[in-house]
C-alpha cells in the first residue's frame, strides 16, 4: 500500500501526488488486513517561497493505493492553526503498521 498526499492549494506549486509513506501487504486470496498510517503534520511541509520549510493551513488530500496510479480510496483533511515554520528535527515519515 502506497500513502500519497495531494496538496492542491500550496502556495508554491507541488506534485501532483508526493509519496509520505508505504508498506507491503502479503495476501492469500480471499485474505484481507487493515493498515494503518501514522501520519505528523510535519509531512504536509514544503519549501515555501521565502525558502523556509513550512506547513500552510487549508485543505489536502491523502490519496491510498496500490500502485500510485489505481487510488482505492481519498480522504480530504483540513490543516488547521497559523503558517507554522519546521526545522530539521520534522518529522517526515508515516509509519505503517498492518493488523
Amino acid at each position: 500500500m502506497r500513502l500519497h498526499l495531494h496538496d492542491p492549494l500550496a502556495t508554491v506549486s507541488q506534485p501532483v501526488r508526493r509519496l509520505i509513506g508505504y508498506t507491503r501487504v502479503d495476501l492469500a486470496p480471499g485474505q484481507a488486513r487493515r493498515v494503518v498510517f501514522d501520519v505528523h503534520a510535519d509531512v504536509f511541509s514544503y519549501t515555501g517561497s521565502t525558502r523556509t520549510r513550512v506547513v500552510e493551513p487549508g485543505d489536502v488530500e491523502l490519496h491510498l493505493g496500490a500502485p500510485s496510479s489505481l487510488i482505492h480510496h481519498r480522504l480530504r483533511l483540513r490543516v488547521e492553526g497559523a503558517l507554522r515554520t519546521v526545522g530539521h528535527d520534522r518529522v517526515t515519515t508515516c509509519p505503517a503498521l498492518v493488523h
